[in-house]
């Protein structure tokens, strides 16, 4: 990456210093004028970030501050534009999932720049705090949670030496996956297994389809780990389409994953928590414009398999939190 972090070395104190308006606000505390931009790197059609939503609405609410949920439909235009206009219309934050290592440098750091507290959630640059002008990440060990997938799905199902793993994914290229895959590669390589990775993008049917198509080419393949909701989604009916009985493993929650647990069909899947990073995203932003607060790194799930064992408690609360 060419770009060089406006705010390494910068102390903490300095840093609130840019993030506008902390604490002089209205006297009797009237918070409603405080406007936050919440952007999403996806598409609006992903049902993943429903849970990320509501998590950013509760926060709004509590903090009595407005939010504008917006979607960059995996395009840097898309995105680099919505985060101009929201700048341009005043915004006091910025909570957004950072995709992309070089396309929004220059605006986040103009951004902040300006006073417009930045944050990150669900996805980051990939050197974090260095990468870009942010102050703090919510969301996901991408590396953590890969090994610690890929360390569970050896120990059961005894994968080893010459053996190929199948890591589909909607987008390759995106932060998630690259960091996602690294820590399965990890796990692999210890044991002298090989990975391959397939773009399967969010569209369900189509990623049915093309997994299928691997599958059928590559019967060899001793398990499957999707790297994100969509091809977690449908790995076991790809597998069975592919006429295979190989195992199944990934990341994220929805129903369909959910039940695939239930069924044995998915050893386990890694649950990001997707509530908690549009909840803390919101509400540490929040509190940076209204108190100077300096938001905290969190990571909300980088080991948290759901399995048999424990899938109860995620299938109560799926679809608006988990």
């Amino acid at each position: 990456m060419k770009f060089k972090s406006l705010l390494a070395g910068v102390p903490a104190a300095a840093l609130l210093a840019l993030c506008g308006p902390a604490l002089a606000k209205d006297s009797d505390h009237d918070w409603s004028n405080i406007d936050i931009l919440v952007l999403h790197w996806s598409q609006s059609s992903n049902p993943f970030f429903g849970p990320v939503n509501a998590g950013a609405e509760d926060a709004a609410e509590d903090q009595g501050v407005n939010i504008d949920i917006q979607f960059g439909e995996e395009d840097p235009v898309v995105t680099s534009n919505i985060l101009e206009t929201a700048i341009a219309n005043g915004v006091e934050a910025i909570a957004l999932g950072i995709a992309d290592d070089d396309s929004y440098d220059d605006i986040l750091c103009r951004a902040s720049q300006q006073g417009i507290v930045v944050v990150s959630m669900n996805i980051d640059d990939s050197k974090g705090r260095d990468g870009t002008c942010r102050l703090a990440f919510m969301g996901q060990d991408f590396v953590t949670a890969g090994k610690a997938l890929g360390e569970r799905m050896i120990a059961e199902h005894g994968i080893g030496a010459g053996d190929l793993v199948f890591t589909p994914v909607e987008a390759p290229e995106g932060t998630y996956a690259v960091l996602r895959h690294q820590g399965v590669a990890e796990a692999m390589a210890e044991v002298g297994a090989t990975t391959e990775m397939l773009a399967t993008t969010n569209d369900h049917g189509t990623a049915l389809n093309l997994m299928t198509q691997y599958l059928l080419g590559h019967p060899d393949t001793k398990a499957v780990i999707g790297l994100g909701q969509t091809p977690t989604s449908q790995a076991g009916q790809a597998i069975r389409d592919a006429g295979l009985d190989i195992p199944a493993g990934g990341f994220d929650i929805s129903e369909s994953i959910l039940a695939d647990i239930r069924d044995g069909v998915l050893t386990a899947a890694v649950d990001q928590q997707p509530y908690s990073q549009g909840y803390y995203a919101v509400t540490q932003a929040a509190l940076a414009v209204k108190y100077g607060l300096y938001p905290s790194e969190m990571d909300t799930g980088g080991i948290g398999l759901v399995d048999k064992t424990n899938f109860g408690a995620a299938v109560e609360w799926s679809g608006r939190v988990r």
